[in-house]
C-alpha cells in the first residue's frame, strides 16, 4: 500500500515518469505518508547540483555560487515542474481580494493572472534562487552535529524538500475542504493522525540542527497557511497544497541557511 502510494505520490508531485494509475492515485489519496517519502526523492535529485559543486570544489576547484544557485533552481522545477507553482499564483490573487471568504473562493477559480499572482511568483523565484546562493556557500562538510557526513547544502536541501512534503502531509489530515476539488480528495480520505508522516521525516535528524531547522521551517509555514485559509477561504483546496510546498521549500531553506550560520 505504501509503495504504491509513494509512487502515486511521485507521479504527481514530479514530472518523474512512474506511470499513473488509478490504484496509485487511490492509494496516494489515502495515504498522506507518501507525500515527505516522495520528499526524499524530491529532496535528493534537486541536489544534485549541489553535491556536483561539492564534488567540482574537491578536485577542480570552486564553481561560481551564482552558477550553483542557478543550476538548484533549475534542478528543482525540472524534477517537480510548475503546478505547485500555479497554486501560489492563484492563492497570491486571493490573498490581495478585499472580501469575504466567498470572493477569495471566487478568484481561486478565476483562470486570469493578476499582480498579486506576479508578486506571489516573483517573491518564490526570488526566494529560491537567494536560498541556492546562500547554499553554494555551505562548507563541503557537514557540520559535528550531523550523524552522517553529508554535505551542509544537501543536507537543507533535502530537510526542506522533506518538511514542505511534510507540510502537505499535515494539511490534508489537518484540513477541511473550502469547496470540492483536488484539495478534497486528500482531506476527505486522509487519516486525522501525523504519526506515520512524521515517521518517514524523521531521519532528518540524522543530517544535523541546519537540517532539523529546516525541516521545522517547512512545516510551520504549512501551519500558518493552513490557519490563513480556514480565516479567510473557509478550508483548503489544491492551490493551498502547492502554495505550501513552495513556500514551505524556501522557509525551510532558509531557516536552515540560518540555523548553518548561527551554528
Amino acid at each position: 500500500m505504501v509503495l504504491t502510494a509513494t509512487k502515486g505520490a511521485v507521479g504527481f508531485l514530479t514530472r518523474i515518469p512512474t506511470g499513473r494509475s488509478e490504484e496509485a492515485w487511490v492509494a496516494f489519496s489515502e495515504t498522506p505518508t507518501a507525500f515527505p517519502l516522495a520528499g526524499w526523492v524530491v529532496g535528493l535529485l534537486s541536489a544534485v547540483p549541489l553535491l556536483g559543486a561539492v564534488l567540482t570544489a574537491r578536485t577542480l576547484g570552486p564553481v561560481p555560487a551564482p552558477t550553483v544557485a542557478f543550476g538548484y533552481l533549475l534542478a528543482v522545477y525540472a524534477v517537480t515542474g510548475i503546478n505547485h507553482a500555479d497554486g501560489v499564483a492563484d492563492l497570491g490573487d486571493a490573498a490581495v481580494v478585499h472580501g469575504d471568504p466567498d470572493d477569495r473562493r471566487d478568484v481561486l477559480k478565476d483562470t486570469e493572472v493578476g499582480v498579486g499572482a506576479v508578486l506571489a511568483l516573483g517573491a518564490v523565484l526570488v526566494g529560491l534562487g537567494l536560498a541556492g546562493l546562500a547554499l553554494a556557500d555551505a562548507p563541503p562538510v557537514a557540520p559535528p552535529t550531523a550523524a552522517v557526513g553529508v554535505p551542509v547544502a544537501v543536507g537543507i536541501a533535502v530537510s526542506a524538500e522533506v518538511g514542505a512534503k511534510f507540510g502537505m502531509a499535515a494539511l490534508a489530515c489537518l484540513g477541511s475542504p473550502a469547496f470540492e476539488g483536488l484539495g478534497s480528495a486528500f482531506t476527505d480520505n486522509a487519516p486525522t493522525a501525523l504519526v506515520a508522516p512524521a515517521l518517514a521525516a524523521v531521519p532528518v535528524g540524522l543530517l544535523g540542527v541546519p537540517a532539523i531547522a529546516a525541516l521545522a521551517g517547512a512545516v510551520a509555514t504549512a501551519m500558518a497557511l493552513l490557519g490563513w485559509s480556514r480565516a479567510n477561504l473557509g478550508g483548503v483546496n489544491g492551490d493551498v497544497f502547492g502554495a505550501a510546498n513552495e513556500l514551505g521549500r524556501i522557509a525551510g531553506l532558509h531557516l536552515g541557511v540560518v540555523a548553518w550560520t548561527l551554528s
